[in-house]
């Protein structure tokens, strides 16, 4: 699931419409707005983004009101979070090293 999650995410449309569910539900005709591409095409990443699990739709008479599943960003969140400590732990050791050199540089 980890892999169609970052699949998923490796869109930048498709990261603006999770930004914007983010903030609530809405519908395909309100995340199409602010871009400059056709509902369908909207359409086809909301399919992407479903199939992913990082969004769930509903039907709601005419509507198909999106929601976002936050459960998948979550266990790439957990992912990348060992990773984080991993960069931390070396650029900590970078700093050390160049405090060292800066001591050296200026005795």
């Amino acid at each position: 699931m980890l892999d169609a999650t970052f699949a998923a995410l490796a869109d930048p449309t498709r990261r603006a419409i999770l930004g914007r569910l983010a903030k609530g539900e809405a519908t395909v005709t309100e995340l199409a707005a602010p871009f400059k591409m056709s509902q369908p095409a909207v359409s086809k990443h909301l399919k992407v983004l479903e199939k992913a699990g990082l969004i769930t739709r509903d039907r709601v008479a005419q509507t198909r009101p999106c929601r976002l599943a936050p459960k998948p960003l979550a266990e790439a969140n957990d992912w990348l979070e060992g990773y984080r400590a991993l960069w931390e732990a070396a650029f900590a050791r970078l700093d050390d090293l160049l405090d060292e050199l800066k001591t050296t540089r200026d005795r």
